[in-house]
């Protein structure tokens, strides 16, 4: 395992296309393909979207906190933002027929299908998504 690559993002919804970058210079760092490559795109943003307004409420003096570590079969992004967490067990079914107009809820749903491993810790504030390669 290589040493993780760190950044850390001021909660400005305009700082997503850091993460964006930060993508984009991994994929050039450890060539991954175009396939892995969309799906880590948008679950990763997606996720830092989400630690951006719903963690720490678009609070500009919270950050969220964008790790990667990877080993020689997996990509592993870790975002962490400084909010109070939340119950990631209790989220309601995106796609139950009573949740289907609502506008969010999407996010997990995707990530989960869009990465190969999801994993919460430190009581919702932090994701681990994980990619094999």
């Amino acid at each position: 395992m290589n040493k993780p690559f760190k950044l850390k993002i001021p909660s400005l919804i305009e700082n997503v296309r850091i993460a964006e970058s930060f993508i984009d210079q991994a994929r050039e760092e450890f060539n991954f393909n175009d396939d892995i490559y969309g799906n880590i795109m948008i679950a990763v943003t997606e996720s830092v979207n989400n630690a951006i307004i719903h963690g720490n409420k678009n609070d500009k003096d919270k950050n969220v906190h964008l790790e990667l570590k990877v080993s020689d079969n997996e990509i592993a992004f870790t975002i962490e933002d400084e909010g109070k967490g939340f119950d990631y067990e209790g989220l309601p079914d995106p796609t139950a027929p009573e949740n289907i107009d609502k506008p969010g809820g999407r996010g997990i749903f995707l990530m989960k299908h869009l990465a190969d491993e999801v994993n919460f810790s430190n009581e919702g504030k932090a994701i681990t998504l994980t990619f094999y390669i």
